[in-house]
């Protein structure tokens, strides 16, 4: 990629990368959107400066017509740069809805060389995270929206504005593709975004601000009760049973997440609905029998906590 000087906001975009970007082979997910292509863009600035090697992924859904054209014409207008790009197709299925079902082919894609991977999800995308958590009236892990590391996926654009990235395209002079899709009412997301439209409109301030710093506080707080729920299951664990009389000694907040914990741990898509049935095994025990979960049940017994798969 050609040296020169950058504009201001292309210049922070690039430095927002440079400060998560790690060292040696990493991948930068594109779209052809305005975030992604330049995350893309502020990572091939960065990369000489930390020692990185970045190749971007284009990934082609397959779920509009032309979706091959606009991957290709994305990877080509990268490599014109001099930026490493390379299209990769997915199957999507549907299971969970279309858009679950993407960003799980998605992620796939991105991340089955075992690099690094880069998103580029901006203070926006973050803010209507949390909205849609508020609206499903999840806990506060949900609260605390996407991490800026989580396993090998970074976001180094967290803290970037929508408008920031549409900027630094501008100042960078490439394009960028709109997604019909961002704008189709069908999908929850989009829908969240006009709720947030709304709401700074009719309050008279940025939402979005607010509730991507009610994140970051949300995560910080959430770390830490994950963290000290994990060493109180340690603590309750009997072989693969758990110890009640250390169960009912810990506060709500890291009993429901010890139990979590524990039924996913034996493989069962746990949701807060059977946390509360299985902990009534524990604070509310009155001899009932064993409580049915996803894929098993739980049972109390001689003190314990007791998993019991499904028969066979």
């Amino acid at each position: 990629m050609a040296r020169r000087e950058l504009g201001p906001t292309a210049l922070k975009v690039g430095r927002a990368v440079a400060d998560l970007l790690p060292e040696g082979p990493v991948v930068a997910g594109v779209s052809g959107g305005a975030d992604s292509l330049a995350l893309a863009l502020g990572a091939a600035w960065a990369a000489p400066r930390v020692s990185a090697e970045v190749t971007c992924i284009v990934v082609d859904h397959g779920l509009q017509p032309g979706s091959a054209e606009v991957a290709g014409q994305t990877a080509d207008a990268l490599k014109a740069r001099g930026v490493a790009a390379e299209v990769r197709q997915v199957q999507v299925g549907r299971d969970g809805g279309i858009e679950a079902a993407a960003r799980e082919a998605r992620l796939a894609a991105l991340s089955r060389d075992g690099h690094p991977v880069l998103l580029g999800h901006t203070l926006d995308d973050q803010a209507e995270t949390v909205l849609l958590g508020l609206l499903r009236g999840s806990g506060i892990r949900s609260l605390a929206g996407m991490a800026p590391r989580r396993g090998l996926f970074l976001r180094p654009l967290l803290g970037i504005r929508r408008v920031e990235t549409e900027a630094a395209c501008r100042e960078w002079g490439i394009d960028w593709w709109s997604d019909p899709m961002n704008s189709d009412p069908r999908f929850a997301r989009v829908r969240t975004r006009s709720v947030l439209a709304l709401l700074s409109t009719e309050l008279g301030r940025d939402v979005a601000v607010g509730l991507a710093r009610t994140a970051k506080l949300a995560r910080s707080d959430a770390d830490l009760l994950d963290e000290l729920a994990e060493l109180a299951l340690t603590r309750a664990a009997r072989g693969d049973a758990l110890d009640v009389a250390v169960l009912v000694a810990q506060p709500d907040a890291l009993r429901g997440r010890m139990l979590l914990s524990w039924l996913r741990n034996h493989g069962c898509l746990a949701g807060q609905v059977h946390v509360a049935a299985v902990d009534d095994l524990v604070v509310s025990w009155r001899g009932q029998g064993p409580v049915l979960v996803p894929g098993g049940s739980v049972r109390r017994i001689s003190g314990r906590l007791e998993w019991l798969g499904l028969a066979t």
